[in-house]
């Protein structure tokens, strides 16, 4: 009796042993980071063509506002700048007009100077004619004015066709990286606003595991260190991932709750982010683990 007795205390120890040699450094979820993507513009949802789990890539066509508005508006622009761009052309008529009469009355004015020497024109003939000059080029000069006027008119019209051209673009929404949704947040001819969330996504080929390690274990954790992750493969036997170091927090904090006991809350602990290579396996706010130790002994 006593023999089997200290069997069963035997197997205990030594289950007690692998355990604690079992037992990781540091505990955390995994988490992405995901990116919300929202509408720039006004208008219905003409087309929505993303779901949750889909996997997509930066530039994908993700959804389409309805911009009819906005093409009847650049529609009116493009008509008034062909009217503007018509009077400019009509100014440009105007002002050969007068130079034209400008010619002809300097024809005149040489033709009274020379009968002037010959007696057969007057002083006076000489200054109506110099007088009519004069008009004329005051007149191309106040013809020419108006180019300012309507240059002004056409430049503010390419701005707002360039502002209208602008918002149309933004009906077109796109990925703005590849990745997969995480969520959905509308739906098909629903009415979309500026800054109204429209999906989210996350690249998951890359996620990572948020652990907190203690101050002692501080030293030993890197930047770029290499780390082993474990996760839970069955009810009795881990999967075992590479993990590399790629942040810790500079200041201390109170372990979050649902990580340890209520004797280990109190203590503080530094945050560590761990990036993993996700074969498929690894899914938000899967519970993982890292060891420190035994991935320097593997190498």
């Amino acid at each position: 009796m006593k023999y089997n007795y200290l069997i069963i205390a035997i197997t205990i120890l030594f289950l007690g042993c692998e355990n604690n040699e079992e037992k990781s450094d540091a505990f955390g979820n995994f988490e992405a980071d995901p990116v919300i993507v929202s509408s720039e513009s006004s208008g219905k949802v003409f087309q929505l063509n993303v779901e949750k789990g889909q996997k997509i890539d930066e530039g994908f066509v993700a959804a389409v506002i309805d911009s009819t508005q906005l093409h009847l508006k650049l529609k009116q622009l493009e008509a008034q700048q062909k009217a503007v761009q018509s009077k400019r052309q009509s100014i440009r008529a105007q002002i050969d007009v007068l130079k034209q009469q400008k010619e002809n009355l300097l024809d005149d004015k040489q033709r009274v100077e020379d009968m002037l020497q010959d007696g057969a024109a007057t002083k006076k003939q000489l200054d109506d004619i110099t007088g009519q000059i004069a008009v004329i080029d005051r007149q191309i000069e106040s013809t020419q004015t108006q180019f300012t006027s309507v240059n002004s008119e056409l430049n503010v019209l390419k701005t707002q066709m360039a502002s209208t051209r602008d918002l149309i673009d933004r009906c077109t929404v796109e990925s703005p990286a590849n990745g997969t949704v995480l969520e959905t947040y509308i739906e098909q001819g629903e009415l979309a606003g500026p800054g109204k969330p429209l999906f989210k996504v996350a690249d998951m080929d890359d996620l990572i595991l948020k652990v907190y390690v203690s101050g002692a274990q501080l030293p030993d954790v890197k930047i770029g260190k290499q780390v082993e992750v474990l996760v839970d493969k069955n009810a009795n036997e881990n999967q075992s991932f590479a993990g590399e170091v790629v942040w810790i927090s500079s200041e201390a904090e109170f372990t979050p709750k649902i990580i340890q006991t209520k004797e280990e809350r109190v203590k503080l602990v530094y945050a560590v982010k761990v990036k993993v290579q996700n074969d498929g396996t690894l899914k938000i706010g899967m519970p993982g683990e890292i060891n420190i130790s035994r991935s320097d002994q593997s190498q």
